[in-house]
């Protein structure tokens, strides 16, 4: 059960959008299902109108009207208690049950006889768009003898409420509280404040390079406004794509003046966070797009874009050398970034590595792969550390080979999720996984490899590794997660696994071949990108989406779960 808390001061407002249509027809039968007492005394279960609505309201808000108290921020306290779509439909009676409970739990009540109480309704209106039974509480945060109702860390006591109600009520329990991790999420406001910056530049830049007369973004009727945006949200929010690029960076890097370079290599505005004072000490940064002419940049801390891209987090876990000289290289690069200089030294990003690195990576990955079968089942922090690390190498391949995320950065994200744990995970040199960072390096240089035969090896260990991390959350009872392993990783690297070549397609060429077949591939290798040719790669410059690219036709890979014929990847 997931609580979603907001504040304000119109309780009439409130009251009327929740036994309103909703924004797309979505509530049906509005009607109360618990309350304060001299609240359900007056109305029943029956559906609610406007009229009945601004009745509640104005029952709700007699004590602060009646006695003048103002309270910051807004007096009315709205929560929503919502369910995932696979738990279906409580009754009514189970409702009103977890609503009383969940407002003894946030201190609303009278505290058994020693606070004067809130009053307080819940709305239930049907099924969410996403098929999700849920309900709506309003509190009025003034008691009926004029005090406040204290809503210190509001978020978090309701989080522990929950958790808590999910016990006694027996519904299903958050799997991330369970394995103690959590994403950063965006509540819908976010989603469609950007989804509307960015339908309008994108419409304003078509409308430019068309030349044609059409009309600016303001003169477009709303209906069309609409569309646009609606269409905006339909797509990846943006905070996905900066945390495979600062993700994917981070992995690649060998020390922090190397993590900003490379953070700025893929097109990031990069601002750092000087301590107090100081001009040599960053605390933390933030990252943005590029924005479009006209337009201010949107800026997102580390913290904002995943649990463990915040700068402490990346320095302990990344093992970064800790020395002056690091200390004043990165300095230097966190200056160069917030001024928007040049970088200030080149690091081993601007070198090609040494071809036989792909050898020499493929045996340790394939040691790695045996290594994550002696892993205990109970050793979080260490399956943690694995699914960190490999996330930012397909994030990192992900920087070097899409232009815009696309399979190979959704693998990486839905992988991420089992790595972006309340707690500090131990280091790649302390896990054992450095193999994956070195791999993350040698993916972002494009003119690295050995061969196509070495490289197809190479991207087959890292499936090997989302494989265990997909059987570890399996065998933990993280079924959800479990299944975005399968859907998004698992499924995405089968379809990219289908575009790498076979042991039986890169035998050696034989004498003898024609010569109209060996026109054509010569014919095909020019057609390919410089520095693909240059290093022989199997990696496509451009990996097509499912979506847009029929499937290759395999006998051992299913095309529609993207799953071999025995399940696993």
């Amino acid at each position: 059960m997931m609580p979603n808390i907001t504040r304000g001061d119109r309780m009439a407002g409130l009251m009327v959008y929740l036994v309103g249509p909703g924004r797309a027809n979505e509530h049906e039968d509005q009607h109360l299902v618990a309350g304060d007492g001299p609240l359900l005394a007056w109305h029943d279960d029956n559906e609610l109108s406007r009229d009945s609505a601004l009745d509640i309201a104005r029952h709700l808000d007699r004590p602060r009207k009646a006695l003048g108290v103002e309270v910051a921020r807004g007096h009315v306290w709205h929560c929503s208690l919502s369910l995932s779509p696979e738990e279906g439909e409580l009754s009514d009676e189970q409702w009103r049950d977890i609503a009383e409970d969940f407002i003894a739990q946030m201190e609303f009540d009278d505290n058994e006889g020693t606070k004067a109480p809130c009053r307080w309704a819940a709305v239930r209106h049907g099924l969410s768009k996403n098929g999700g039974d849920h309900i709506h509480l309003a509190v009025n945060l003034v008691r009926e003898d004029g005090t406040k109702a204290v809503v210190h860390e509001d978020f978090r006591r309701a989080q522990q409420a929950a958790r808590e109600l999910e016990k006694r009520h027996g519904l299903v329990q958050l799997e991330s509280a369970q394995a103690q991790r959590a994403t950063r999420g965006y509540k819908p406001g976010e989603r469609e404040a950007q989804a509307r910056r960015t339908a309008r530049g994108r419409y304003e830049s078509q409308r430019r390079q068309s030349g044609e007369a059409m009309p600016p973004w303001a003169r477009l009727s709303s209906q069309e406004r609409r569309r646009r945006v609606q269409e905006e949200m339909r797509r990846d929010h943006p905070r996905h794509a900066l945390a495979t690029r600062v993700r994917g960076a981070a992995a690649a890097a060998g020390d922090e003046a190397e993590f900003v370079r490379r953070m700025r290599g893929t097109g990031l505005l990069v601002r750092p966070r000087f301590a107090d004072g100081r001009t040599d000490v960053v605390t933390g940064f933030s990252v943005a797009e590029r924005p479009r002419r006209g337009e201010r940049p949107i800026w997102y801390g580390g913290g904002r874009l995943a649990r463990d891209l915040t700068l402490p987090r990346l320095r302990a876990e990344q093992g970064w050398p800790d020395t002056p000289t690091g200390a004043s290289a990165a300095a230097e690069e966190w200056t160069a970034a917030k001024r928007q200089r040049r970088i200030a030294r080149p690091g081993r990003e601007a070198a090609a590595p040494d071809p036989q690195q792909w050898q020499a990576l493929t045996s340790e990955l394939d040691q790695l792969s045996r290594r994550l079968g002696s892993i205990g089942i109970d050793d979080r922090d260490a399956w943690a550390g694995v699914a960190r690390e490999g996330a930012g190498v397909l994030a990192a391949w992900s920087n070097a080979v899409e232009d815009e995320p696309g399979e190979l950065a959704a693998a990486s994200e839905a992988l991420s999720r089992s790595g972006q744990t309340y707690r500090h995970t131990p280091t790649p040199q302390q896990n054992g996984n450095r193999s994956l960072s070195k791999t993350a390096g040698v993916l972002t240089a494009a003119s690295a490899g050995q061969g196509r035969m070495g490289q197809a090896v190479l991207i087959r260990q890292l499936l090997r590794t989302a494989q265990a991390v997909h059987d570890h959350a399996a065998a933990t009872g993280q079924a959800r997660q479990a299944r975005t392993l399968a859907r998004t990783t698992r499924a995405q690297l089968v379809h990219v696994r289908a575009q790498l070549p076979t042991p039986s397609t890169v035998a050696p060429q034989r004498q003898g071949v024609d010569e109209q077949g060996q026109a054509a591939r010569e014919a095909a290798q020019v057609s390919q990108p410089r520095a693909a040719r240059q290093m022989g790669s199997p990696i496509p410059s451009k990996i097509t989406p499912t979506a847009q690219r029929a499937r290759p036709q395999s006998p051992t890979v299913d095309a529609q779960k993207g799953e071999d014929r025995d399940g696993r990847a």
